[in-house]
């Protein structure tokens, strides 16, 4: 048989969810049909098959996340010349019982092998044989049982508690597509970046009521980033080095049901308002239908959220390596404030940028705040 594997899905992807098969056992297909529809991180993708024959078999099943250069499928393997067609059909009939033998083989080690704890599991945990078979009878993982014993020993109660507070909770439920990415990008940017975050508030009570929020918080992004162009730069933790862009190509965040989605708007510093907006609407568009281009989801250089449009007033956004900030905007309302020594009523948008301290200074984060305020603060 002949196999086909995850091609390349560009972009750095490194994986993808098998949504749908176009085809079955048996089928045969031309090249370039329709063979598998998968999920990355951000788009749903068909891949077309690379030949054309019969499919012997399906090496993925509806739902498993597949690494790129796994094997997907597998073709049979034309008639040899001189060989009659029974004895072509046994020989192929052949082929798949020794690989399907050679699998199920390999599945039982592999199962054999989940029972084993290897040396690190064992170092980080303590607790005696005793207990360690009971956590293996209740399918407890010992790494998430908090130990109540002398020294941090893990007893049979705390193993006990802990199988009750598992089978009380909701099944587990794997992170999938945007999900799992989002999560992949946290754990990293928690690992890698020193995070400070400056809070500030800007009073746009001279805004029209049809003011473009949105817009004006890019324009204000735009105007920190040429009062302190070191915000708009990648972070290379190797060789302990900032790269500046010239260029604004900005991330902005987008909430959806499967998750957070980061579609860059390309050079918004030489932009129109109607072109930027314009922009937005089709880039919302491609998300509600999970359309957008893997290019145009890579190589921000700052990130906007206007997590503020829900609810909260200040966070503390997540920077995402090798951007270096994140400007985010609260909900506006209207507050009590000093003006000319008289208390009166404006309102107000709160905002918090989260930088990184590896590669900006406090000073410089705050004078990026400083000339956002200040432009969110002119009139339209």
């Amino acid at each position: 048989m002949k196999t086909f594997n995850l091609p390349d899905l560009g972009e750095g992807l490194q994986e993808a969810e098998i949504v749908a098969w176009h085809v079955a056992v048996g089928d045969r297909v031309v090249a370039d049909q329709p063979l598998v529809s998968v999920e990355t991180d951000k788009a749903v993708i068909e891949i077309p098959s690379p030949r054309a024959g019969r499919i012997a078999k399906l090496l993925a099943r509806p739902g498993e996340i597949v690494e790129v250069g796994a094997p997907l499928a597998a073709f049979e393997q034309a008639v040899e010349a001189g060989t009659g067609t029974v004895a072509g059909e046994i020989k192929a009939a052949s082929e798949v019982m020794e690989e399907e033998a050679e699998e199920a083989e390999e599945a039982e080690e592999a199962e054999e092998e989940a029972t084993v704890e290897g040396p690190a599991a064992a170092a980080a945990v303590k607790a005696t044989p005793v207990v360690r078979a009971l956590a293996r009878r209740l399918g407890v993982d010992l790494a998430v049982v908090s130990p109540s014993g002398p020294g941090g020993v893990i007893t049979a109660p705390d193993v006990e508690r802990a199988a009750q507070t598992l089978a009380e909770a909701a099944s587990l439920e794997p992170l999938r597509g945007v999900r799992r990415a989002m999560a992949q990008r946290m754990a990293q940017a928690h690992a890698e970046v020193a995070p400070a975050t400056v809070v500030d508030e800007a009073d746009i009570d001279s805004w029209r009521q049809e003011a473009d929020v949105t817009i004006r918080l890019i324009r204000a992004v735009v105007a920190g980033c040429k009062a302190e162009p070191s915000l708009n730069a990648w972070y290379d933790s190797r060789v302990v080095g900032r790269r500046l862009h010239d260029k604004i190509d900005l991330g902005i965040a987008v909430d959806t049901e499967d998750g957070l989605f980061v579609p860059v708007m390309r050079d918004v510093g030489n932009r129109e308002p109607a072109d930027l907006r314009r922009g937005l609407e089709a880039m919302k568009t491609d998300i509600t239908a999970r359309t957008v281009p893997p290019e145009e989801l890579r190589g921000a250089t700052i990130t906007l959220s206007n997590f503020g449009t829900l609810a909260g007033r200040y966070a503390v956004p997540v920077v995402v390596p090798p951007q270096v900030a994140i400007l985010s905007a609260g909900r506006s309302a209207p507050r009590v404030i000093a003006v000319k020594g008289k208390a009166v009523i404006h309102r107000m948008l709160p905002l918090s940028l989260t930088f990184d301290h590896r590669a900006v200074s406090g000073g410089e984060a705050a004078r990026f705040v400083g000339a956002a305020i200040a432009d969110l603060e002119s009139p339209d």
